[in-house]
């Protein structure tokens, strides 16, 4: 990879061998669990936070994905998946919350090309919201109000 400011692994839900190994031979500057609202999907990132506090591995906050789904059509939102669970989990468990994530077509197009909608789109509010919680998790790392990079390499 060369030279990086973060390195960021997307890993499967849950509890596995994945999480564990990766949290075992590598030195992590901290962990964010990303859920759903829903109860159900909510309680594996619960397992998954548990985990990573049993290995010693700080907890930088938690993300709540597909929060509301917004109309292509209209602009409305609507609750899917129900409406701040992992806001709430957050404030129950003392851990940060990082922010929430629409479903909106340009995300799932953007997931489909490639392009992620910071780079395809980065005026749109979809990616305001992946720059806002990347300011927040910088501010996690590092302790500064530093902004996310103007830049990204893929």
């Amino acid at each position: 990879w060369g030279e990086l400011d973060f390195l960021i692994l997307d890993l499967p839900p849950g509890t596995g061998d994945a999480q564990l190994t990766i949290s075992q031979r590598l030195d992590l500057a901290g962990a964010v669990l990303v859920s759903t609202p829903q109860p159900v999907a909510l309680s594996d990132g619960l397992k998954g936070l548990r985990m990573f506090e049993k290995v010693k591995v700080p907890i930088l906050g938690m993300i709540e994905n597909m929060s509301t789904f917004v109309c292509d059509e209209c602009g409305k939102e609507h609750d899917l998946f129900g409406k701040g669970g992992v806001e709430k989990a957050c404030k129950r468990e003392g851990v940060t919350f990082l922010g929430n994530i629409p479903i909106t077509p340009e995300i799932r197009v953007g997931g489909d090309t490639g392009k992620p909608v910071v780079l395809d789109k980065p005026n749109s509010p979809a990616a305001m919201k992946f720059m806002e919680i990347a300011e927040n998790i910088i501010q996690q790392l590092t302790g500064s109000d530093e902004k996310a990079p103007e830049h990204f390499t893929f």
